[in-house]
């Protein structure tokens, strides 16, 4: 698998690394993607020990992103992102595969 297949914001990567750096026996944060949600799918996040034989594996400045084959089919071409507003902080993903999806964010249906 290419990491070209998920990319990862300059901001997520900053903020991911800061949160694993914080947990003593965690090195990655796993995206996973699950059935629910108000749109049919949602994102989950997780930390990670370390990643599964199969995992996509995405590094970027001293960050470790892990998302197993059954999601990857969901997520291909997406970009996680961290976005710090007024409404508050939280991770996105940009999903071009998304048709719909919610104003939570983390809900979408292909």
């Amino acid at each position: 698998m290419s990491e070209s297949t998920v990319t990862l914001s300059d901001a997520a990567a900053k903020r991911i690394a800061a949160v694993v750096a914080a947990e003593e026996d965690k090195r990655a944060l796993r995206v996973s993607v699950e059935g629910g949600g108000c749109s049919g799918f949602s994102y989950k996040f997780d930390l990670e020990g370390a990643p599964e034989s199969d995992d996509l594996v995405i590094t970027k400045d001293g960050a470790t992103v892990v998302i197993d084959p059954v999601s990857l089919v969901y997520m291909t071409g997406s970009e996680i992102d961290f976005v710090d507003n007024l409404l508050g902080q939280s991770f996105q993903i940009k999903n071009p595969n998304a048709v719909a999806s919610c104003g939570c964010g983390t809900s979408f249906s292909i």
